[in-house]
């Protein structure tokens, strides 16, 4: 079998899927050709099943990338708004969390559902169970072959994603294809993964399906939000978040009691000079995690006996509390990848290869990578917003 198109799409996730519909609706004859036996298997676990589509406040500060200016172009011509005016229009019920993050009342099914409806109005045409065995270039045009026939179009877009998540089907594939065309790729990364802990601080493993809402920092990054401890090290979003910005050999530290000013230990031995330093912590923490730190500052004298200066290097101590992760847990538990097609051969309007004319990659692809809480959702609606127009 041999088929002409506008368009070929290689990836029916998220970004793929709506840069179909979009230049199906500008009249392009469009092809999506994904690997797996459906498509939007990411987008129907993410947000715990209920889809975190977007976030109200999505803007360039909110993504890594090698060139943090990359991002602007396409944000600003789809933002937030857009979408959620297109999830409206489909009548799906949807809240804000936290923090600006948008989540379907109902299942995620409802996006792919709009994603599919919108790409039957394009009279998109989607095959699944395609496996990718070449893809070529010449007069113009690219040829994909797959077990199942040759395709071919004028525009080729890569919107395959990263290697987060291989149970899913994850690979790297996008970064094969763009470097036999020549491209730079930026070395991936797991990003928003759970870290691991090593050595003396494995203490931490007994506290396991503790969380606290703390502030965590690394390389200057800080996020308030909850940290869990697990069996094998930290997560929760704060951990997440900031395992962006880690790399390994880093520290991280955690503000146990960000609400706290300074001096109320000092307050706590002047109004209960018989209480202890483990006592006290139960009183703003969860016993299981007041009682390692306890242990772990080793004050156990009665407040009332302790000097200011103990009470004070406590006070730090939980404030900054370090830790040395010794890794992640990989791709494997990653949400997202940090790196990927380098953005210095895309242009920022529409997503297209400065090198080779008809070639884009748009969504996790790229090397832009966002924040947790629906900005990764918005980065591929923009971008593949920004090709969809341009093919």
């Amino acid at each position: 079998m041999f088929k002409n198109y506008d368009t070929i799409i290689l990836g029916g996730g998220a970004a793929g899927l709506f840069c179909a519909a979009r230049a199906g609706h500008r009249g392009k004859r469009v092809l999506v050709l994904e690997r797996a036996a459906k498509v939007g298997k990411k987008i129907l676990i993410s947000g715990g099943g209920r889809c975190n589509f977007t976030n109200v406040n999505a803007g360039p500060a909110n993504y890594l990338s090698s060139n943090p200016h990359f991002a602007k172009s396409a944000l600003a011509r789809y933002s937030p708004k857009d979408f959620i005016e297109l999830v409206d229009s489909y009548g799906i019920a949807h809240h804000e969390k936290t923090l600006g993050q948008l989540f379907c009342d109902g299942p995620a099914q409802q996006i792919v559902d709009l994603l599919l409806a919108e790409c039957a109005k394009g009279n998109v045409e989607i095959r699944c169970e395609e496996d990718i065995e070449k893809v070529s270039h010449s007069d113009q045009a690219f040829t994909v072959i797959t077990q199942n026939g040759t395709y071919s179009a004028p525009a080729l877009v890569i919107a395959t994603g990263g290697p987060s998540i291989p149970k899913m089907g994850a690979t790297g594939f996008a970064y094969d294809l763009a470097r036999q065309f020549g491209l730079k790729v930026v070395e991936p990364r797991p990003a928003l993964v759970p870290l691991t802990l090593g050595g003396e601080q494995v203490l931490f493993r007994e506290i396991s399906g503790v969380s606290a809402p703390v502030v965590a920092t690394a390389n200057k990054a800080s996020f308030a939000e909850a940290a869990l401890f697990t069996h094998r090290g930290l997560s929760g979003p704060a951990i997440l978040q900031v395992s962006s910005y880690w790399k390994p050999g880093d520290a991280v530290s955690i503000n146990f009691l960000p609400d706290h000013s300074e001096g109320w230990l000092l307050e706590a031995k002047r109004l209960k000079p018989r209480a202890t330093l483990r006592s006290v912590f139960r009183e703003v923490l969860s016993d299981r995690l007041a009682d390692i730190l306890a242990d772990k500052i080793a004050l156990s004298t009665e407040l009332g006996n302790a000097p200011d200066a103990k009470l004070r290097e406590a006070e730090a101590r939980l404030s900054r509390w370090i830790f040395q992760p010794n890794g992640s847990e990989g791709f494997a538990k990653a949400e997202v990848t940090i790196g990927g097609i380098s953005t210095a051969e895309l242009s920022s309007k529409t997503m297209e290869s400065q090198k080779i004319p008809g070639l884009y990659a748009i969504g996790e692809a790229v090397d832009v990578t966002g924040w947790l809480g629906g900005y990764n959702f918005q980065w591929a609606w923009a971008s593949a917003v920004a090709a969809a127009d341009a093919l």
